[in-house]
């Protein structure tokens, strides 16, 4: 029954000192938070320009860290998207595409099908992005299609611009390419977010098919962002780090934001809004209260589990006296009692 897989954290007695999932969240206010939030780091993203010159020899050093470890990806795969259509326009239509789509159809899914796992899951994705916004601060990485050609890279998505949308300025469309950084290479938040939406779908999706595309889309995501030139192997590991120190910060996150509601609620005078509870302790619950109509009221047995035949008296029973012209009940004369 679908009451069984109900997810432990609502059925299980919370120990003391942990948080227990507070009410669901309304749609508005996750909205708002949300538009907030990434329109805070798009404008931090494009405040967080550095030095074009720092930035070239990040890259640089970055690129002779992973000639040094055999791990220079990057060159294979851009000559391969480069030689052949085929895979690099599609490649460069889902770089620029996926990353805006698929994370926030993950996120609607989350409030949607799962609105226990939603609350974590979106405090994980923000806290993350967060780090790599001050990853983009402090490190700014010329990415493999900005170096001088003399490192053999080619920029896809300049080269097979006409058939998309976007410039020859990264993945913004065309005339917006002043609006971007595109020196925020270090770490590669494609691949962070492709990473989030890989695990979340692995984990809480019901199909195999689901779970399975779910694992896949980090990879693929991974080897777009190389073929194309726009980041390069460390940034993808660099992206895939960011998520899991995200993921480490995002419960001591949520007690210490319902610290704050509780607190906040203590000074208005109201008492803070319950925790939700399961159907199944809500179901249960509401049986203990109201009884079963499918079964009707059973009267006690006073007799102990005992019952008499027909004719049988219990000790010391008085027999009823014959009235004239009538016998006793069971018609035996009294002196054979």
């Amino acid at each position: 029954m679908e009451t069984a897989r109900m997810p432990n954290s609502a059925s299980a007695p919370q120990s003391p000192g942990t948080t227990r999932p507070g009410p669901r969240p309304r749609w508005w206010t996750e909205l708002t938070l949300l538009v907030l939030v990434y329109a805070a780091y798009s404008l931090g993203r494009l405040l967080a320009r550095g030095d074009v010159s720092t930035a070239v020899d990040h890259g640089l050093a970055i690129l002779r860290v992973e000639k040094a470890l055999f791990l220079n990806a990057e060159h294979p795969l851009n000559r391969l998207f480069t030689s052949t259509p085929a895979l690099g326009i599609p490649a460069d239509f889902a770089y620029a595409s996926l990353h805006y789509l698929v994370t926030p159809a993950v996120l609607v899914w989350l409030f949607r099908r799962r609105p226990a796992r939603y609350r974590a899951a979106r405090t994980w994705l923000m806290l993350s992005t967060v780090l790599g916004l001050a990853g983009f601060t402090l490190l700014p990485t010329c990415p493999p299609r900005l170096l001088a050609a003399e490192h053999g890279f080619v920029d896809t998505m300049a080269q097979y611009s006409a058939y998309g949308w976007w410039g020859d300025e990264a993945s913004a469309p065309r005339g917006l390419g002043g609006m971007t950084n595109q020196y925020a290479a270090m770490p590669s938040l494609h691949v962070g977010w492709a990473l989030w939406c890989g695990v979340l779908l692995w984990r809480h999706a019901r199909t195999p098919l689901v779970k399975w595309v779910g694992a896949g889309y980090p990879l693929l995501i991974t080897v777009v962002v190389m073929g194309t030139a726009n980041h390069y192997f460390l940034d993808a590991v660099a992206g895939a780090a960011v998520m899991g120190l995200g993921a480490l910060l995002t419960r001591p996150a949520l007690r210490a934001a319902e610290r704050v509601r509780v607190a906040a609620a203590d000074r208005s005078g109201r008492s803070p809004t319950p925790a939700a509870v399961s159907p199944v302790d809500a179901s249960a619950a509401l049986s203990r209260r109201t009884p079963s109509r499918a079964s009707p009221r059973q009267d006690p047995i006073v007799s102990g589990g005992c019952e008499t035949s027909a004719g049988e008296r219990f000790p010391g029973q008085r027999t009823r006296t014959s009235t004239p012209g009538t016998t006793s009940a069971d018609d035996t004369p009294a002196t054979a009692r």
